[in-house]
């Protein structure tokens, strides 16, 4: 199963210098059931990209709650098996959790298919909208349309051997 582990620069470089993701619990994203019962496809490619920018709002809420932070999101995409990737059947019921799972243990970067990366110049877009997060959250529409705006920016996929160009 691919999963799309949110992250943040600092996150990725952890993860780089340690060669693995972790410890455990990892929240992760994935093609699951609510998530294709949300999605409506049978596309797999849509699905996963579905669960990539599911990842990518996640990764949104990491830098929010950390200004100090590159603004630039980060998800990882790794294949670990099926079994290392648990649903909460209770979180399926909430729009937030659609497509979330988690992994119990580190796993190693050698694993990782790809890393999506922000290019930069999506920064100024995604630091606005981490700094909207808040207000969109508490149903504030023009904040809603911000946060949206870095949604509009595509990730960047890289090989894993380009994480240290990416940390540079």
């Amino acid at each position: 199963m691919r999963v799309y582990v949110p992250l943040t620069l600092p996150g990725l470089a952890q993860a780089h210098k340690a060669g693995e993701l972790g410890p455990g619990p990892l929240t992760a994203y994935a093609v699951t059931p609510a998530l294709r019962e949300w999605y409506v496809s049978d596309d797999i490619e849509e699905l996963e990209y579905a669960a990539l920018n599911r990842a990518a709002s996640a990764s949104l809420r990491l830098l929010a709650g950390d200004p100090e932070v590159p603004r630039r999101r980060i998800v990882v995409a790794i294949d670990v098996a099926d079994k290392d990737a648990a649903t909460d059947p209770d979180g399926a019921l909430t729009v937030s959790s659609i497509g979330e799972v988690r992994i119990a243990g580190p796993v190693r970067l050698a694993k990782a298919a790809a890393v999506h990366a922000d290019a930069d110049d999506a920064e100024a877009d995604v630091t606005a909208a981490a700094d909207a997060l808040g207000a969109a959250d508490q149903g504030d529409d023009d904040a809603q349309f911000v946060v949206d705006g870095a949604e509009d920016h595509e990730l960047l996929w890289f090989g894993v051997q380009e994480i240290p160009a990416l940390l540079g």
